[in-house]
């Protein structure tokens, strides 16, 4: 009589045997569900990556970047916390940023640095994604404000070989992050997001070229005029006020006409410089053509507006500027101070920015007129 040998037993094999071959049975059909299991988190997990890669693909200003970086990744990845740190030395993403309208406010989660070792000393050989338990002495300053973190992915922003910037992840389960994880969709994750770093900063970087003025680095007359309907637009929601200062250098065509359009040139660097040097980090200075210049000053009195009209002054004239390697000379501004408080319900911003820069644009006039190198100030308030 023939006997199959598949899927059965001789009628004399031993009971412990059979719950041997029961008890395997049974754990590979445990570890066919985790692995089943486990396929389906893997793949609702590149599901959610692409999706968050592609909504970072289409951030269209660092700002917007950020933001997707920091709420978005926190959010679809259900993390207590998320960081960037950014490698900026010179400060040039900070100033970029300015053009997306944040001088004011800071980014939460975003953190500038000169160094990345002055944050985390791991930093500085941070080649492929970090995972593993948080340690105070390490990464208290990778994560400032973070309640009970447990553990910790650091995840490299690496382009052309350089490391641009850090992102890191927080979780408060200590198993959350752990060394023995698989990293690579982390690691590819890291990649998008320098991409998009780059991408980000040169769109900036274009975007102000159109708006900057080559010669003096200052924005030009196009930027003024957008960024004071911002403002007009910001003064209104706050019930504040805001100056703008239009400038003048006297007597600038003599200068060119004795000295030349290269010592002119020279003349207008450096008295913006010495500009920039009096505003304010929430000013907005520009070129407003030829050899004038005007200054939008936000939430700002008249007596505010007044006085830092009278350290441009000063700083401008205290010092003779060099035209050459051996001529000095003396140059002096007339300015022009006008004052805007939007009341409520006006909306076209456009029209109050115009009648603002006609006001100190006015007021420039009667200081020229009066003898030049001094401030004259508008008595109508535009609102």
């Amino acid at each position: 009589m023939t006997r199959s040998h598949l899927g059965s037993l001789p009628s004399d094999a031993p009971a412990d045997d059979l719950r041997a071959l029961l008890d395997e049975n049974h754990a590979l059909q445990s570890r066919l569900t985790a692995l089943t299991d486990e396929v389906g988190r893997n793949d609702s997990l590149l599901r959610k990556t692409q999706e968050r890669e592609l909504e970072l693909l289409r951030a269209a200003t660092l700002a917007q970047l950020f933001e997707r970086l920091i709420d978005g990744l926190r959010g679809s990845y259900q993390l207590d916390g998320v960081a960037l740190l950014l490698h900026d030395p010179q400060h040039e993403i900070r100033h970029l940023l300015s053009g997306d309208g944040q001088v004011l406010e800071p980014m939460p989660g975003v953190c500038f640095v000169d160094a990345l070792v002055t944050v985390a000393p791991q930093l500085a050989n941070l080649e492929r994604p970090w995972l593993g338990p948080y340690r105070k002495a390490d990464h208290e300053l990778l994560l400032p404000g973070v309640a009970r973190p447990g553990s910790i992915a650091l995840i490299p922003l690496r382009r052309s070989e350089q490391l641009e910037g850090v992102l890191v992840f927080v979780s408060a389960d200590p198993q959350r992050f752990s060394p023995e994880l698989a990293s690579d969709f982390l690691a590819h994750l890291g990649l998008v997001a320098a991409i998009c770093m780059e991408n980000a900063v040169n769109r900036a970087r274009l975007l102000r070229s159109g708006l900057t003025d080559f010669l003096t680095g200052f924005h030009n007359r196009r930027y003024l005029h957008a960024r004071l309907r911002e403002e007009m637009a910001r003064a209104q929601r706050a019930h504040q006020s805001i100056v703008c200062l239009m400038i003048d250098v006297d007597h600038f065509k003599r200068i060119n006409d004795q000295f030349g359009h290269l010592a002119g040139d020279a003349v207008l660097r450096e008295v913006a410089h010495r500009i920039d040097a009096e505003m304010r980090i929430s000013d907005t200075g520009a070129r407003f053509g030829g050899d004038e210049f005007a200054l939008v000053l936000s939430q700002a009195t008249l007596a505010e507006g007044e006085k830092v009209a009278a350290r441009v002054l000063h700083a401008v004239r205290h010092l003779p500027i060099a035209i050459n390697k051996t001529t000095t000379e003396t140059v002096t501004l007339s300015i022009g101070v006008g004052l805007a408080t939007p009341g409520p319900g006006l909306r076209d911003y456009k029209v109050l920015a115009e009648r603002l820069i006609a006001e100190a644009d006015a007021a420039l006039y009667r200081a020229k007129s009066a003898g030049r190198n001094r401030i004259a100030t508008s008595p109508n308030v535009v609102g």
